[in-house]
């Protein structure tokens, strides 16, 4: 500057006292949060140390969020008009209220990056918890950032918890996702189906890719041919498309097709219905979560089962309480076979 002095320099983050210590941001987190839980002495003083010689301070106030000043639940969601969603936000919903909590509701739209700077914002506005739901993105380059805001948010005393693949360092609500797939395709064996495709969504989105993997290893060893594979975008509309690829491909060689969410299945008994195909009875449908939609769509649809409101009571329950704060907790999921594949 032309008065010689310099550009105030942006505070220390949880990431430059971990680095200055030599430890990982999570150990840096228990440390300053006052946790001996798997942090050693020695390490838990160069973290002291650091922060000391940095003069870091979290950036929100630790004292606030610990007394229970806010009264909120921040829940950051993939697609509010997703019934999967909406589902588990009820769950939520109603085990916030039971605590005299307020849940807020954020959407990311699918999009990592904006699920990093809704996380960003949150924290300024200091929840007593942050609930991150949806299926975790491989090679997305937000993983580091997202970790580290949620570090500094729970060294302040907040609490996180996702509800996800065990992916994240913090508590973890999951779903048997490759278990309930592979159950799903015994099951249709076991109801005369041998020829199938699978519609998904590109592999970087784990929960389709788990499904999809998991399918693939109930059907191991049975004799059957490989699935016709298509990749689709993780919606309705989706669903729709793939249908209408594979109706114009031809489906003499598919008895059943296996959509990896419920969503994705309806929209392709639509696309079936559009293309002159009758689900049910020219071709199988079958989905997974078993959306309430499930039993009222015509034929009703087979699915996996999952807990769709006990995954958002787990996940309250899990950050309200004293658990340790990696804890998990995965729930049972299970097949409903019906109309949309009848036994052959």
């Amino acid at each position: 500057m032309a008065d010689g002095s310099t550009a105030p320099s942006s505070p220390p983050t949880l990431h430059d006292v971990a680095r200055e210590a030599g430890v990982s941001i999570a150990t840096a987190s228990r440390a300053l949060n006052g946790s001996s839980r798997n942090v050693r002495s020695e390490n838990a003083s160069r973290v002291r140390a650091a922060a000391a010689k940095l003069n870091y301070e979290p950036h929100l106030s630790a004292q606030a969020i610990a007394k229970g000043s806010t009264m909120t639940v921040a829940l950051v969601v993939r697609d509010v008009a997703d019934p999967y969603f909406s589902s588990i936000a009820a769950g939520v919903t109603q085990a916030a209220q039971e605590a005299g909590l307020i849940v807020t509701m954020a959407v990311a739209d699918g999009s990592p990056e904006r699920e990093l700077e809704i996380v960003r914002t949150l924290r300024g506005r200091r929840p007593r918890v942050i609930i991150v739901t949806g299926s975790r993105v491989e090679g997305a380059g937000t993983r580091d950032a997202l970790v580290e805001e949620l570090e500094e948010y729970r060294t302040a005393g907040g609490r996180v918890v996702l509800i996800s693949q065990r992916d994240l360092p913090f508590g973890t609500v999951t779903v048997d996702n490759r278990g309930g797939a592979a159950a799903l395709a015994r099951a249709l064996l076991g109801v005369g189906y041998r020829r199938f495709a699978v519609f998904h969504a590109p592999p970087e989105l784990r929960t389709s890719r788990d499904r999809h993997e998991g399918f693939l290893e109930g059907l191991a060893g049975s004799g059957v041919p490989v699935p016709v594979a298509i990749e689709t975008a993780f919606t309705r509309a989706g669903g729709y498309a793939a249908a209408r690829r594979l109706a114009v491909r031809g489906v003499e060689d598919v008895e059943a097709v296996f959509a990896v969410t419920d969503v994705m299945a309806i929209g392709a008994m639509t696309g079936f219905r559009d293309a002159g195909l009758t689900p049910g009875a020219d071709i199988g449908v079958a989905g997974f979560d078993d959306i309430e939609s499930a039993m009222d769509v015509v034929p009703s649809l087979t699915s996996v089962a999952v807990p769709l409101r006990e995954a958002g009571l787990s996940a309250m329950r899990l950050a309200l309480s004293d658990a340790g704060r990696d804890a998990g907790t995965e729930l049972p999921v299970g097949v409903v076979l019906r109309d949309s594949t009848p036994p052959r």
